[in-house]
């Protein structure tokens, strides 16, 4: 479970990576900064998920 995990957080990076770099392009700041959000949500379960992993490889 944990590879799809990483790989979803990955996807909602990448998704707000690009609705940053549209609502930069466009002018539009709401969308920029929803990116902006999802970029750092998917991070922070990145995090997590490596956290988890190096619980596990410690056991």
């Amino acid at each position: 479970m944990s590879a799809l995990d990483k790989a979803r957080n990955k996807v909602e990076e990448t998704v707000g990576k690009a609705k940053e770099k549209l609502g930069s392009a466009t002018g539009d700041r709401r969308t920029e900064a929803e990116g902006k959000t999802e970029q750092a949500k998917g991070n922070i379960k990145q995090a997590g998920e490596n956290a988890k992993d190096a619980l596990r490889r410690d056991k």
